[in-house]
């Protein structure tokens, strides 16, 4: 990951804007730490900071086209940028860098090149022929991208708030799959995927097909010039993400570079249930695994850095955020500069608890439509910026175009938790091959856990403790005066938001973070699907009433008494062990 800031028509090409622009740049250095740039040309600006993934040696930005008409600044990741590049035989590229190719790219195809991109990625543009410029994030979100107005007319652009925040009237995030033209002065949606209009699908399952697509995911995230390792929390999507990108290693170029032993990475409170769940995975495929344990207080004593670094006071984000963090720094002390996590498939395959409670499969659709949109603002930014904090670039493979557009497609009928079916079930039939199997049972059909639960129960009631000593009740009576806008219900909440607003005061941060009820999760219109949960508004997956692990007891007590089918057994989300006076169940 990098940073970028892009200060645009400011009316002031002075010496005095130029330092400032390096300042704020600056801010963003945490990124990028290789190496920064800065272009100026007149009153436009674009600064990098960046992180080097891929040519290390000559990728420094921003970049150009072959008489420097065109410069670009980019954070990311363009996956099938050699396939590109075959594209355009009459070009000539300055470095081996897979950005290279975007002001080639426009050069060729003007504006309609973005939809060719294969990765994720923030970029903006400048044409010095005209001084016109565009700006786009890719389709779900991954990269953070912000836009901001100056008074003097001017547009910012940053992957950060902290890098436009002081010296904008009013700034806000910059939607994904979507790109700001000069020329037309305003955003449209390049992402016009088919699932998008929420329209219920038909696909037949096919189990191979789901799992052939993943498996391209994974392999084309193996591009890097750089150590790299994934990150494994245990939990089924985790260790799918391991145990894939474990099969293709050997014979990339990747493994050539840096030897064909997997590298996995687990954090968690001691005895937790990630760090045991991992280990059995780690060991299963034969990783060499790093497990980094933390203690509520230490996670308690970064809070605010990862507030001023996530920018958000979003309870559930800032919760798994934590962890996240502190397991970034150490990764990168490693040495490591690149990770590839799991992050996406709950929203895909409906994977949260409270989708028990889906009603049918067109309210399971619209759901996890409803959750992809808002990816950007949830989990995706917590990867990025969580890990970004320390230099350590994570991608996720769950997010790919084509992965999504073939999950998406199927039938939600198939989705539906039901007997037999334990949540992510299509996901976990097609890696379920009993000739070379991925992993074994019982992981790959363990139950849900959030990861502010998986790393240890005791994190979250740790902090709902803090929380309350910093927090009245007389403060919470007054709490909507104080916080008009997504006013927090609950001394957590309060405790987040104030030290959001000591960091980021201004109006336009706080409408930059979302709110609205959520129980385990979900977004507000799937809390109408249990009349129990309004009263029950919490962001574990703890929360989700009769769902976390009491939705099976009828079917183990059932298994005790002899009469669940073999295959029904073998969903049950925790170990089950057969023995000679029965079944018992294992945490």
């Amino acid at each position: 990951m990098c940073g970028i800031l892009a200060v645009l028509g400011c009316s002031d090409d002075s010496r005095a804007k130029r330092v400032r622009v390096l300042e704020l740049s600056r801010r963003l250095k945490h990124r990028g730490p290789d190496w920064s740039g800065l272009y100026q040309r007149g009153d436009f600006y674009l600064a990098h900071q960046r992180l080097a993934i891929i040519d290390p040696a000559s990728g420094d930005q921003p970049l150009f086209n072959e008489d420097q008409a065109i410069v670009v600044t980019v954070n990311g990741e363009i996956y099938n940028h050699e396939e590109l590049r075959k594209r355009l035989p009459n070009h000539k590229f300055r470095t081996g860098s897979d950005c290279d190719v975007i002001a080639h790219l426009y050069e060729e195809y003007g504006e309609n090149f973005v939809d060719m991109l294969d990765g994720m990625f923030s970029f903006v543009l400048l044409d010095t022929r005209d001084n016109s410029f565009i700006v786009a994030r890719d389709a779900i979100g991954i990269t953070p991208l912000y836009i901001g107005w100056g008074l003097d007319g001017s547009v910012w652009i940053s992957s950060e708030l902290k890098g436009l925040n002081d010296d904008c009237e009013h700034f806000e995030c910059f939607p994904p799959g979507h790109l700001y033209s000069s020329k037309s002065g305003g955003l449209r949606r390049w992402y016009n995927p088919p699932w998008f209009c929420e329209a219920i699908p038909s696909t037949p399952y096919d189990p191979l097909v789901l799992r052939r697509a993943f498996e391209k995911a994974v392999i084309k995230r193996l591009m890097t010039d750089v150590p790299f390792g994934v990150l494994l929390s245990g939990g089924l999507d985790s260790s799918l993400v391991a145990a894939v990108t474990a099969r293709h290693l050997a014979g990339t170029k990747a493994a050539r570079q840096w030897g064909a032993q997997l590298h996995s990475f687990c954090v968690g409170l001691e005895n937790s249930p990630d760090l045991k769940a991992a280990r059995e995975v780690a060991d299963y495929l034969g990783t060499v695994h790093h497990e980094f344990h933390f203690t509520v207080q230490d996670g308690i004593d970064a809070i605010e850095d990862v507030i001023y670094h996530i920018e958000t006071y979003d309870v559930t984000t800032i919760r798994a955020s934590t962890p996240m963090f502190l397991m970034a720094r150490k990764i990168k002390a490693l040495g490591v500069k690149m990770v590839i996590s799991g992050e996406g498939s709950d929203e895909i395959f409906g994977g949260y608890l409270y989708f028990h409670k889906a009603p049918n499969k067109e309210e399971l659709h619209r759901e996890t439509c409803r959750k992809i949109k808002a990816l950007h603002q949830y989990d995706c930014l917590r990867a990025n910026k969580a890990t970004s904090a320390w230099g350590l670039e994570a991608r996720v493979p769950f997010l790919d175009k084509d992965f999504i557009n073939v999950a998406m497609a199927i039938d939600p009928e198939w989705k539906m938790i039901k007997q037999g079916h334990i949540e992510k079930w299509v996901l976990r039939k097609a890696f379920d091959d009993e000739e070379h199997p991925y992993l074994p049972k019982h992981i790959l059909y363990r139950q849900k856990e959030q990861f502010s639960d998986g790393v240890g129960y005791s994190w979250i009631d740790g902090l709902k403790a803090h929380a309350a000593q910093h927090v009245t009740d007389k403060m919470m009576q007054n709490a909507e005066h104080i916080f008009p806008h997504n006013t927090p219900t609950t001394k957590e909440a309060c405790y987040y938001r104030m030290i959001f607003e000591r960091f980021f005061p201004q109006n336009s941060a706080r409408l930059s973070v979302p709110g609205g009820a959520s129980v385990a999760c979900s977004t507000a219109k799937a809390v109408e699907w249990d009349a129990a949960w309004s009263n029950n508004l919490d962001p574990s997956g703890r929360a989700a009433l009769g769902v976390h692990l009491s939705a099976y007891e009828q079917q183990a007590a059932l298994a005790n008494a002899g009469v669940v089918p073999p295959k029904i057994i073998e969903t049950l989300p925790r170990m089950l062990e057969v023995s000679a006076s029965g079944l018992a169940i294992h945490s």
